[in-house]
């Protein structure tokens, strides 16, 4: 068939427009300029999901040869077709169901999340709705706060089924969906049971594309605050390496921006005692992490590994593949060392009582916030990490306290656990811990320098990648998925003896920590997500150091603390186990 036997010629608000058949009329307005307001569409083409459920009808338009509304974002063209984006059927129609939208929304907006941030509100006000004339009986449901991560506000729900798209389609976690109808329908759990009964991985991806504050970050800054303001503790915070690849964002900065330097003189602006760096914890996670999976291979134990820096995938298989938990690595995530190591180590050097320090993580991720609170992850009743908060949480602590980010000089970490490497800077990026571990292992393996670091083969966006690294005599067979729907297509090969890798890396969001569930909306553009990724991978280059274990202040800790890689004090401090969960 010739190409142009595939092509749609119609025209939008009288313009010629020739699209390829199967194309929307959104889609083809916009090739030509013509905004649609929509609500409910989410395109995530790059992840290979396109939403075109039409629930919210904001996006309709006017076919004029048959006179009726139709919803540009699921409506495909055909030859001939004349569309109205802007007839007074259309804007009518449009303003009516956001009206009626709004008639069951709570007026909350000078106290919620997403104020100033949120879509149906940029909506409203585009549409220039003052009033609304469908007053009546408003949705009341409980507030679901049980996760520690992910707090979900059902009355806030405009039933768009962004959420499901995302938790069904890309994440296949199947958490979420559409319940009951009529008045009562809207998108929940089943049987309304809390986050915290379910198999839920708390990866936020859901918060992520959200458009108004139905699904948001527990907010732990309020804890945060009183534990700055109160003189009888030592509170030490740390920051992990995909915050200061994003958190410009929030402050006008284009993506790929990295504000280290910045970030670190805030922090210490808000009253922090001590600043460390997640990143001295992560080349601490890739020397355990090396020495395990070099064991396991000289030494014929279970292969795959897995890496176990990401608690949403920790989640995923402790809920859907419980038969495999003797596949990832028993290293704890950077951050939980960090925290671990403050209370131990640091303590000690300092004559601090662990019980007076409050260790507080900035991440770009709401599963870290559940990860903290996991039992396994505390030493004599005492959390490794107390608090979490995501970048768009540190960004609003900034301007709450009247902090003008852009204006603040450049200062660095605190010393002790503030070290770190180019390859503890990668870790934020899908493909950044193996090729970290990469570098370690060759030299644990080889007993030989490695020359060139960079291991291009296992960079990118791709959902699953494979590669292959001659290390010595061995070739070591590498998996790399990131997306929890990607992340199971691979256990599903290991399950069933399929599996033919040394090592995998799994990410449970898209792109990996660079998209986290708390960072700033980057809406699906893969362009953010590669400017930011890029961002990390210049800034491993430009390092002195860029392996994990030629970190001198990691050296160090195992000398006078840990003894070395993999001892009993080692395992005791750094390392964890999991268990299975029922699948819900």
């Amino acid at each position: 068939m010739k190409l142009i036997d595939k092509m749609i010629q119609l025209k939008i608000n009288n313009i010629p427009v020739t699209v390829e058949k199967g194309t929307t009329i959104l889609d083809a307005a916009n090739k030509i300029g013509v905004h649609i307001p929509t609500l409910c569409h989410l395109n995530l083409k790059d992840f290979g999901v396109v939403n075109k459920s039409a629930n919210c009808r904001v996006c309709v338009v006017e076919d004029e040869d048959t006179g009726r509304l139709v919803p540009s974002c699921a409506h495909e063209v055909h030859d001939g077709m004349k569309i109205q984006t802007d007839s007074l059927k259309a804007v009518m129609g449009r303003r009516t169901n956001l009206e009626l939208l709004l008639s069951n929304h709570p007026n909350d907006c000078l106290t919620c999340v997403k104020n100033l941030d949120c879509e149906l509100q940029s909506l409203a006000y585009e549409m220039n709705i003052k009033e609304i004339h469908y007053p009546g009986e408003k949705m009341s449901h409980p507030i679901d706060v049980t996760s520690f991560g992910i707090t979900k506000d059902t009355n806030k729900c405009i039933m768009c089924r962004r959420c499901v798209t995302m938790c069904d389609d890309i994440q296949t976690v199947g958490v979420l969906g559409p319940l009951k109808r009529g008045f009562d329908s809207v998108v929940a759990t089943a049987f309304h049971l809390d986050l915290n009964q379910t198999s839920c991985t708390y990866c936020g991806q859901c918060v992520s594309v959200c458009p108004t504050g139905a699904l948001a970050e527990t907010n732990n800054s309020p804890e945060v605050w009183r534990a700055l303001n109160n003189p009888n503790k030592h509170v030490i915070v740390q920051v992990a390496p995909a915050v200061r690849a994003a958190i410009g964002e929030e402050f006008g900065y284009q993506p790929g921006h990295i504000l280290t330097g910045k970030v670190v003189s805030g922090l210490r602006r808000l009253g922090f005692d001590q600043i460390f760096d997640t990143n001295f914890g992560a080349d601490l996670t890739i020397i355990e992490e090396a020495t395990e999976l070099v064991d396991r291979i000289q030494n014929n134990k279970t292969l795959p590994m897995l890496t176990s820096c990401c608690p949403a995938w920790v989640q995923f298989i402790e809920h859907q593949f419980p038969e495999l938990l003797d596949v990832p690595s028993s290293c704890k995530s950077p951050h939980e060392m960090v925290g671990i190591l403050t209370k131990t180590y640091y303590a000690e050097q300092n004559n601090i009582d662990p019980k007076d320090i409050v260790m507080v993580s900035i991440m770009p991720c709401t599963a870290k916030k559940a990860e903290a609170a996991r039992e396994e992850l505390n030493k004599d009743g005492i959390s490794d990490v107390d608090y979490v908060v995501t970048t768009r949480e540190l960004s609003r602590m900034f301007k709450e306290a009247a902090i003008d980010f852009n204006k603040l000089p450049d200062e660095e970490f605190d010393q002790l656990l503030g070290e770190s490497t180019g390859a503890a800077a990668i870790f934020g990026t899908t493909g950044g811990v193996i090729e970290a571990a990469t570098r370690t292992a060759y030299e644990m393996i080889t007993g030989k320098e490695l020359k060139e670091v960079n291991f291009k083969q296992l960079r990118g966006l791709e959902g699953i990648r494979e590669a292959k690294v001659q290390i010595g005599d061995l070739e070591l067979n590498i998996g790399i998925a990131h997306g929890l729907g990607n992340a199971r297509k691979i256990l599903e090969d290991i399950r069933d003896g399929l599996s033919h890798f040394h090592a995998i890396e799994i990410m449970a969001c898209p792109g990996g920590c660079i998209g986290g569930g708390g960072q700033p909306y980057h809406h699906g553009q893969t362009d953010v997500l590669l400017k930011r990724q890029q961002a990390l991978y210049d800034l491993d280059a430009g390092m002195p150091k860029r392996k994990s274990h030629e970190n001198e202040m990691v050296l160090k800790l195992y000398e006078e603390f840990l003894e070395k890689p993999g001892s009993h004090k080692a395992h005791d401090l750094l390392h964890t186990s999991y268990s299975a969960k029922q699948r819900i």
